[in-house]
């Protein structure tokens, strides 16, 4: 029986593993390419602005910036996974004398560490167009979605198996929640309250739809570089955090169990 000690570093050269293979596939000189032409995009955005110029800035990079950092994140996972199980070297990893979960810890761990890099990264042209306090509390939210994004993109491609369906469900998913909360106030409105019953029905499962998605609507505002906020904030997106990493994980881990390498 092995000791857990061998698993611990096992874990950490997955991880490890995840990172250097980001960095050959020249994701940080991507970022930098990205960045560099979102920012340029918010200083013409900046020119055409008559008034608050500095807050329609920050506004639009930082919108983009978002939008970004999830497909760069989702794109990573899906296809270095993908690539692993093309190449058989996901075989090779189970096949050594450890759980499963070990490779998916692993796994993981090292993307967790790339959406903290490419979360920070999405910040830095932020300090121009708001205080650090904002763009700090902007960043940590960002790193907090992409970890959502993370264990959502494992999972599924652990069940659907391919790069186009597990990107297609990864965007209809994140879609769904962030525009979720716009859904249940239109629904919610008085102005279309007939009390028909398929308006009742359409409430109803609005609802219940909205119970097991993340309000994404919470995180990452780009109001906070405008108008500020506060650690009180960050409470219900941290606990929204480890409840879906958490979830999604062990529903990725079932799926992952029950294949056959």
């Amino acid at each position: 029986m092995i000791k857990n000690k061998p698993f611990r570093h096992l874990v950490i050269t997955i991880a490890r593993f995840v990172v250097i293979e980001a960095v050959r596939n020249r994701l940080f000189g991507l970022m930098l390419i990205g960045v560099v032409g979102i920012f340029g995009l918010g200083e013409f955005a900046g020119g055409l602005a008559i008034t608050e110029t500095a807050e329609v800035q920050g506004s639009l990079v930082a919108f983009v910036m978002r939008l970004a950092a999830v497909f760069i994140i989702s794109l990573l996972v899906i296809t270095g996974v993908v690539r692993e199980f093309n190449e058989k070297s996901i075989e090779m990893i189970l096949a050594l004398p450890a759980p499963r979960y070990v490779y998916y810890i692993g796994k993981l761990g090292g993307y967790l560490m790339l959406a903290l890099i490419v979360a920070g990264v999405a910040g830095l042209p932020l300090f121009l167009y708001a205080g650090p306090g904002q763009v700090l509390l902007w960043s940590f939210s960002l790193f907090c979605e992409l970890a959502i994004i993370t264990a959502l993109c494992f999972f599924f491609l652990f069940t659907l198996g391919q790069v186009t369906a597990a990107l297609s469900a990864v965007a209809a998913f994140y879609l769904l929640a962030r525009s979720m909360g716009s859904m249940q106030l239109i629904s919610h409105s008085p102005i279309l309250d007939t009390g028909t019953t398929a308006q009742e029905i359409m409430r109803t499962g609005l609802d219940l739809v909205a119970v097991l998605l993340p309000d994404l609507d919470v995180f990452t505002q780009t109001g906070w570089l405008v108008y500020g906020g506060g650690m009180q904030d960050l409470v219900p997106i941290v606990v929204q955090t480890v409840i879906y990493v958490g979830l999604l994980s062990a529903a990725a881990l079932f799926d992952l169990y029950r294949r056959n390498f």
